[in-house]
């Protein structure tokens, strides 16, 4: 076997514009299911060419021949149909935020190993080119000691009403949707862990979900960190690190698709600025990478333990506002 075979869970938008077109581009992968909850499966099914549809996931997780899903579910069901594609014997790769606690995320991490299958979750951004490039000048000394890292993801969220990102009980609110990346980022392109938490959040008095959130973060190797996120701000997707000689920004950096997948890396000092352009298919490179995890029998370069410790920091965040103080994150 030389490619994957993929079912979708959900017709959701992201797997429609996103996913399954990374998909047919992938080389190792190839799509053969979809499901959803109802028969409008079938149409969306021959739309995007998709030779079988399901009215309901479970159905899908059935078929013996396919070897790995897509989870783009509501964040609050992404712990049920991970277990029960676990169970099924399916590989996953499950959407961000990976679940809504650390906990409910190594739960399905453990149901995953007890079934040997796979997991991963769908952070996609970190496969662009940039990034690797990020810590290759950082590592080389260019911008000196790193102190500080800062990124902020943002958009104008229009027509709210009804959206499942303004309700609570199923994962809503900034940080679950973009919070999280700017989150991952930090310890992904520092290869450290926060320690020390302290954030404020804007309250949307209906619905109870963070609009906005400002987090100020202690990590392991004494960097500090800054992070903000937002649905009433432009849209931005960036991080700077800020060294004792330099800097560095990516001011594409979550969603560089969007600027025809191409991102930048603008390193300054005192006496030069430089800009380095990469280009990445981050949904297509993900896919390769997870589907040849699976050809090969490795582990993806982002496991199931780092996705746990990003849960852990997304939870302190929530304590942190609930509390109004500085919390530790819990290990």
């Amino acid at each position: 076997m030389n490619k994957i075979r993929w079912g979708i869970l959900s017709t959701a938008n992201i797997a429609q514009t996103e996913l399954i077109p990374a998909i047919f581009r992938a080389k190792n992968a190839e799509v053969i299911a979809i499901a959803s909850r109802g028969s409008k499966v079938h149409q969306v099914a021959l739309d995007l060419n998709i030779p079988r549809a399901y009215e309901n996931y479970d159905e899908l997780l059935e078929d013996k021949n396919i070897d790995a899903v897509y989870i783009p579910l509501p964040n609050h069901l992404h712990k049920e149909w991970v277990f029960k594609a676990a169970k099924q014997g399916k590989h996953v790769l499950c959407e961000k935020p990976v679940a809504l606690t650390a906990e409910e995320a190594h739960e399905m991490v453990q149901i995953c190993k007890e079934n040997n299958v796979k997991f991963m979750e769908a952070f996609m951004y970190q496969f662009h080119p940039q990034h690797a490039r990020v810590k290759e000048i950082i590592s080389s000394g260019e911008i000196g000691e790193v102190k500080l890292i800062r990124s902020s993801h943002s958009f104008y969220f229009q027509d709210r009403d009804g959206d499942i990102r303004m309700n609570q009980d199923m994962g809503g609110g900034s940080i679950y949707d973009v919070g999280c990346y700017s989150i991952h980022a930090i310890r992904n392109i520092l290869q450290t862990e926060p320690i020390k938490i302290h954030v404020y959040a804007e309250i949307d008095s209906d619905t109870n979900i963070d609009t906005s959130a400002f987090a100020y973060m202690e990590l392991e190797n004494g960097v500090k960190a800054l992070v903000d996120c937002s649905f009433d701000m432009v849209g931005r997707n960036e991080y700077e690190i800020v060294g004792t000689q330099g800097s560095i920004k990516v001011p594409y950096a979550f969603r560089p698709d969007r600027n025809g997948g191409v991102g930048h890396v603008i390193v300054k000092n005192e006496n030069s600025i430089r800009e380095e352009m990469l280009f990445g298919d981050i949904y297509c490179l993900e896919v390769e990478h997870f589907s040849q995890a699976i050809l090969e029998d490795f582990q993806p370069i982002y496991s199931g333990e780092s996705a746990i410790n990003n849960m852990r920091v997304i939870n302190a965040f929530y304590e942190s506002i609930k509390t109004g103080k500085s919390v530790a994150v819990k290990r």
